[in-house]
């Protein structure tokens, strides 16, 4: 209904507008410019009936003194009665008497003439500084013999002609207009009417005043056709401006006039009849639902307006006022365009651009009070797919997987409230609410056809109370860190919540001031049972809070993206100590552990690489250890991200081998140095076959392909006594040593003695 309302009154405001502008004249010039192009489009020849009579520069000439003799006038209206004219129209005032013999000798002639003749009739101004208006008629002496007619031309405020009266008054009388009495038409006082200006006036006969007086013509042309005779010439100054011809002689003026009506009385119709049409074009246009759309039907409407204008004067030769009618359809366009725009945009602001799904925005307006838990999904591997399928085949993947979440949710909306997260609301119970997260884990495990490809999607799912989108989506990402199917945010969790945000912005603080601890656990070489390496480990002694587990903080920067920060301090760190060993000629190497969300980080890769450059220490020394989960996501991308640091000459390690997918060939791909064997397999290694089989095919795996090997989690002597029989290269755990600061292990290098001994 409100729809309809609005459609209703844009169509009413921009008909009153049309109208207000056009009753207050203000639309005239547009309508001057219509009329302009309605006969620009369009030129036709003159009827032929009607044949003009010059007085030009040549009769000037000829007859050499002005005013003229009037029996020169006589004359001209003897060979053009002896030639057999209709009627004889004099353009040229006879108002005031010249010698009574011309006067006598011209009334003569028009006595003695066949056709009718026609004298002019005008009012003018007493004088300049009079505006008093005068009616001028021939003299007495003439008027016996001819009838009079009305010259006179009104132009418009612009100063251009466009429409002539067919009659005025003169000394009370109703006169015939010049053109009305040629043409036979009723000479109607003050009702002008339109000039057919598609007429092109050099198709209109014109003969020399002296030719004619002296008999230079073929009479045969003359016979039956009405002659008009004026002024052309420049130096006689009656002219006008005519749109599309330009300025020209009074006498042609006239002579279009005569020419319009000699093809019907044109009529004018008002804009009426135009804004009727534009009022049913509404109808129409007001339904338009696309920019596109509104766009087109506008310029349709706007085109029939104008089509009507013109099939109306060139097929029934009336005159319409298309001005109104034509800003009302460009008014209500535009209002309609706008309307839609606004639409578009508001659709826009609550939706998302990429998938179409409605965003965050909408969800958090349309809130169903009925709701009883808010639940999240977040796609786990949506980089890697994105890597994979491309952006395009990325976004309908989403939608894919909307719909199906849409299938399993009992209908309920889904809306995209992240880049790889989806969210709807739930009306479930807490007892319902198991059962449907179960049925859409299995759903979801089933793989999906995106592109001509078959992926599985990981995917995660969270819940919370109805309003709380932030904690749903944070319980999303704390199941899918913890290789959960879903996970439930409850109460108690958003004190912890509270904590970790407080601890990120204290531990911004720590790292800005230095507070952080870089320690360093040694790694044994097995061949010199000396220590020939270390892997930095960054320890936080709270001022309050105490010493804090790297795995409380490590996983909080890393999901509050202060990871990258945290590693470029340890890395400055490690370098700073690895430069103080070397001056005292100690010969270590040092790893440091690079964040699965690092490997692909273009802002870490370019200040890691800012900062090695800056130092002097050699890079041989330096080893980045990555964890093999970070390399399986998106092999390609990994193997040019590591590259980045095998080109400046710093080892690669593959940290936790054993725990991910990683195949010979997926090895060979990467620019490794070195395998860390995960401590799980490790440990046990010397008791369990199992763990001895898989950590000896290691080695022997790694060794053919060039790379070192490091055992971690090393914790008893005969663990260490398996691995150097089965060829291990380096040894790390508590057995070797605990992480320990920079002082002691430049004493344990010093001293060249083995914490394994």
């Amino acid at each position: 209904m409100s729809a309809t309302i609005g459609r209703l009154l844009i169509c009413v405001l921009s008909l009153a507008a049309a109208m207000l502008l056009w009753g207050s004249g203000f639309l005239q010039g547009a309508e001057d410019a219509l009329r302009n192009s309605l006969f620009g489009i369009h030129s036709r020849e003159a009827s032929g009936q009607l044949h003009v009579v010059e007085m030009d520069a040549a009769s000037l000439a000829e007859i050499d003194r002005w005013p003229w003799d009037r029996r020169h006038y006589g004359a001209l209206v003897s060979r053009l009665s002896d030639a057999g004219v209709r009627s004889i129209t004099f353009d040229v005032d006879f108002s005031t008497p010249s010698e009574t013999e011309q006067d006598l000798a011209f009334a003569a002639a028009l006595a003695e003439a066949k056709p009718t003749i026609v004298l002019p009739t005008f009012a003018q101004r007493a004088s300049r500084h009079d505006t008093r208006m005068l009616d001028a008629l021939p003299i007495p002496a003439l008027r016996d013999y001819a009838i009079l007619g009305s010259v006179s031309i009104a132009a418009d405020g612009d100063g251009f002609v466009r429409r002539m009266p067919l009659g005025t008054l003169t000394q009370g009388i109703p006169r015939p207009s010049l053109s009305a009495q040629i043409a036979g038409r009723p000479g109607t006082v003050d009702q002008p009417f339109p000039l057919d200006l598609s007429i092109d006036p050099l198709t209109i006969p014109r003969h020399s005043f002296s030719d004619i007086e002296h008999g230079r013509f073929a009479e045969a042309d003359l016979r039956g056709k009405d002659v008009l005779v004026g002024a052309t010439a420049i130096e006689m100054g009656d002219r006008y401006a005519v749109p599309k011809h330009g300025v020209i002689p009074g006498v042609i003026v006239q002579a279009i006039a005569a020419e319009t009506l000699f093809a019907a009385l044109p009529a004018s119709a008002g804009p009426f009849v135009l804004m009727a049409i534009a009022c049913a074009g509404f109808a129409w246009l007001l339904r338009a639902t696309t920019m596109r759309q509104a766009a087109t039907r506008s310029a349709v409407a706007l085109g029939t307006v104008v089509s009507a204008y013109g099939v109306s004067w060139f097929a029934f030769y009336t005159m319409l006022e298309a001005a109104p009618a034509a800003v009302a359809v460009l008014s209500g366009g535009a209002a309609q365009l706008l309307a839609i725009l606004k639409k578009e945009l508001d659709h826009r602001r609550v939706h998302d651009s990429d998938t179409g799904l409605p965003n965050r925005l909408s969800m958090e307006r349309e809130i169903d009070p009925a709701s009883a838990a808010c639940i999240t999904a977040i796609i786990g591997n949506f980089a890697a797919l994105s890597s994979v399928l491309g952006d395009h085949n990325a976004k309908e993947l989403l939608k894919r997987v909307a719909e199906r979440l849409l299938v399993g949710n009992f209908g309920s909306t889904v809306y995209r409230i992240e880049d790889r997260t989806l969210a709807w609301h739930s009306s479930l119970e807490a007892g319902e609410m198991e059962a449907m997260l179960k049925a859409l884990h299995a759903l979801m495990r089933r793989p999906i056809e995106v592109g001509g490809r078959r992926v599985d999607v990981q995917i995660a799912f969270g819940v919370a109370a109805p309003q709380a989108l932030a904690e749903a989506a944070l319980s999303a990402a704390t199941a899918l860190r913890n290789a959960e199917p879903w996970h439930i945010h409850l109460a108690d969790e958003q004190t912890e919540v509270e904590r970790q945000i407080s601890l990120m912005g204290e531990l911004d603080v720590a790292i800005d001031l230095g507070e952080l601890e870089v320690v360093y656990q040694p790694k044994l070489d097995l061949k010199t049972d000396r220590i020939t390496s270390v892997e930095a480990l960054v320890r936080w002694n709270h001022p309050q809070r105490g010493p804090l587990r790297p795995d409380l903080f490590i996983p909080m920067a890393e999901d509050a993206n202060r990871i990258c920060d945290l590693t470029l301090y340890v890395l400055q760190r490690t370098i700073d100590d690895l430069a103080a060993w070397c001056q005292r000629g100690l010969v270590v190497s040092a790893a440091v552990n690079i964040s699965a969300k690092l490997v692909y980080s273009n802002e870490f890769i370019d200040k890691a690489k800012r900062i090695l450059t800056e130092t002097g220490i050699p890079r041989n020394r330096l080893i980045f250890e990555v964890t093999e989960s970070a390399t399986i996501d998106d092999p390609s991308a990994a193997v040019a991200a590591l590259q980045h640091f095998r080109d400046l000459g710093i080892a690669i390690s593959m940290d936790d081998y054993g725990t991910g997918q990683s195949t010979l060939t997926y090895l060979k791909q990467l620019p490794l140095s070195e395998l860390k064997i995960d401590r799980s397999f490790v440990q046990h290694a010397h008791e369990d076959a199992n763990d001895a089989l898989l950590v000896q095919s290691t080695i022997d795996l790694a060794h053919r392909l060039g790379l070192r090997v490091v055992a971690e989690g090393v914790e008893d002597r005969s663990c260490l006594t398996f691995l150097r029989e089965a060829g291990c290269d380096l040894a790390q755990g508590y057995l070797i040593g605990r992480p320990t600061s920079p002082e002691e292990i430049r004493e344990m290098l010093t001293s060249h003695t083995s914490l394994a001994a």
